[in-house]
């Protein structure tokens, strides 16, 4: 309601779906942008309804994907909603609105770990861990399609029955659930005695077992583990904010040539914020573009929830926030 003016760069963007994620609250206070009321939804695909008067990429009546910056004022649980232009790429005729907004954060993080943080290519070991999950999902199908071989965690019976399913298939599912299978041990089985060449958590076990508080912590891998089934030269892109390595681990990391790299799917936003956005058009709209190829082709297949009304969208952003959502939520207008 009382939408401004279109600015110059505006696009008046008629939402048709909305995903939600996760709040990194914590990291919004630390750069500043922490307030009363925080914005729901950023992943978002919709119809074009108007353009400002120096908008060159798009123009009435194109459908348009793409995601809110972390600076938004807005959320994208809007009918209607003012988007910077170089915030969307166009959707492909083939892909629908709910799967278009679902992927393409998932679809971000999986490039930022794979293609930037360490290069998957053709013969490359790849394991992901909590491969069911959405992020998990599209992260092995990229994977493959750049020619690699997969090995994927699952937390319970029916995350391995779906990892199964998948094709191509995964080389290997390793089935944690019970807590009394290796991963360390059952990698290096499937590698040969060679280790992983990369390797993305879902978190990692920092402390002893007695210290750990939730029955999710005791399904992640220790950091010792993820060291020891490391292959030489390997990457370990990690997701855990607050991971410490004493020098035993440095040493063996040393000793293996191998590197750590923390995913933060935020660092284009980050980067937006911080250089202008010369840079988030260059590297940004590409990484967008080609998701949605792959989206528009079935290289992609993303983990999705059915498709969640407006009025439920309350109740769904709770789930979100609270890690209890296993596929990806999309708000359906």
């Amino acid at each position: 309601e009382n939408l401004p003016p279109t600015r110059d760069n505006d696009v008046k963007v008629q939402v048709r779906a909305c995903a939600l994620s996760w709040i990194d609250t914590k990291l919004l206070s630390e750069i500043k942008l922490e307030k009363e009321l925080l914005p729901a939804g950023r992943e978002i695909s919709g119809v074009v309804l108007e353009v400002g008067r120096k908008v060159t990429f798009f123009q009435p009546g194109d459908e348009v994907v793409g995601i809110l910056p972390l600076d938004s004022e807005e959320s994208g649980l809007c009918e209607v909603i003012l988007v910077h232009e170089h915030y969307l790429v166009r959707k492909p005729e083939k892909v629908c609105w709910v799967e278009a907004a679902g992927t393409v954060r998932d679809g971000v993080r999986a490039y930022t770990a794979l293609h930037y943080l360490s290069q998957v290519s053709p013969g490359k070991s790849v394991l992901v861990m909590d491969g069911a999950s959405p992020f998990g999902t599209i992260a092995i199908q990229l994977a493959q399609h750049r020619g690699a071989k997969v090995i994927s965690t699952a937390y319970s019976l029916e995350d391995k029955q779906y990892l199964e399913r998948l094709r191509p298939p995964v080389a290997r599912v390793i089935d944690v659930s019970n807590g009394k299978i290796d991963v360390a041990e059952s990698c290096l089985e499937e590698t040969g005695g060679l280790g992983v060449d990369i390797v993305l958590d879902a978190g990692v076990k920092l402390y002893s077992a007695e210290d750990e508080s939730t029955s999710k912590s005791q399904l992640l891998p220790h950091k010792h583990d993820i060291i020891t089934l490391l292959g030489v030269g390997g990457h370990w892109i990690t997701t855990e904010k607050n991971l410490q390595l004493d020098p035993p681990d440095s040493r063996s990391l040393f000793l293996k040539g191998a590197t750590v790299s923390f995913l933060n799917d935020e660092i284009w936003n980050l980067s937006n914020i911080q250089q202008g956005k010369y840079l988030y058009i260059l590297s940004m709209i590409p990484i967008l573009e080609d998701i949605m190829e792959k989206l528009s082709s079935s290289v992609f297949r993303p983990q999705l929830d059915e498709p969640i009304p407006l009025y439920e969208a309350k109740v769904s952003m709770e789930i979100v926030q609270n890690n209890q959502a296993r596929k990806r939520q999309v708000i359906q207008f």
